[in-house]
């Protein structure tokens, strides 16, 4: 007979945290189940973010491979593929499902730790981006937006967000896939509830992007205020 394998964990073992929740973010947007019924993979362009899911979820022995995807310029990526029934099941049964891109839903997220996800979220399938607009006095504009394949997951990233900040955002359609948008203000509400400590989990190359973006409007608000003053007692 066989040398039998640790027994696995029953899944109600498994606990929600701030970097759990940051962890099934990134699974949610750039990770998925395995039909296998045991294996988990995330996929990345960037290696430092797997290394960090890697070390959240204890995956010190688990390789990050390399492979390329199918399109045109046959762009590289780094991917983790790991086996847990155990956690493959909790993740079922919090609402995650294999080939879930156009069918994922609302998630069974506590709200105490929503944020940590909604960052992973970000991380994952999110962007901000900032540009000047000409048609108001040179505006500076800037947007914090996630996408998705799925529109219930996207109702429910904005209806979860405006239940616990107030802000509304706006579901519409990307150049590929839908797209859950904020503007300026909102995008503030919402970065600092997602990054609302020092030394949590996150990609650092969008942090320091929406650090710049925000710095320069910083900056821009106040050139205006300084010129509204000159103008008013000119």
């Amino acid at each position: 007979m066989g040398k039998r394998g640790p027994k696995p964990r029953d899944p109600s073992s498994i606990e929600w945290s701030e970097k759990m929740a940051y962890a099934v973010g990134l699974i949610a947007t750039d990770g998925s189940l395995s039909k296998s019924g045991r294996h988990i993979i995330l996929v990345s362009k960037d290696k430092d973010q797997l290394e960090t899911f890697k070390n959240i979820l204890g995956l010190q022995r688990i390789k990050i491979g390399t492979g390329y995807s199918g399109r045109g310029d046959q762009k590289e990526y780094y991917k983790v593929q790991f086996g847990d029934v155990s956690f493959y099941h909790w993740l079922q049964g919090i609402g995650l499902t294999p080939n879930k891109s156009k069918t994922i839903g609302a998630l069974a997220v506590p709200d105490q730790f929503f944020f940590d996800f909604l960052r992973g979220c970000f991380d994952g399938d999110g962007s901000i981006y900032a540009y000047w607009d000409p048609r108001w006095h040179s505006s500076y504009v800037f947007y914090l937006s996630f996408v998705s394949a799925s529109r219930p997951f996207l109702e429910w990233l904005q209806q979860t967000s405006r239940r616990l900040v107030g802000v509304r955002g706006r579901i519409g359609q990307g150049s590929r896939v839908l797209q859950l948008r904020y503007a300026k203000r909102e995008s503030l509400a919402l970065f600092e509830r997602m990054y609302y400590a020092t030394g949590l989990p996150c990609l650092e190359r969008k942090f320091v992007k929406a650090q710049k973006i925000f710095s320069i409007n910083e900056t821009h608000n106040k050139n205006a205020q300084v010129a509204e003053l000159v103008y008013a007692y000119a």
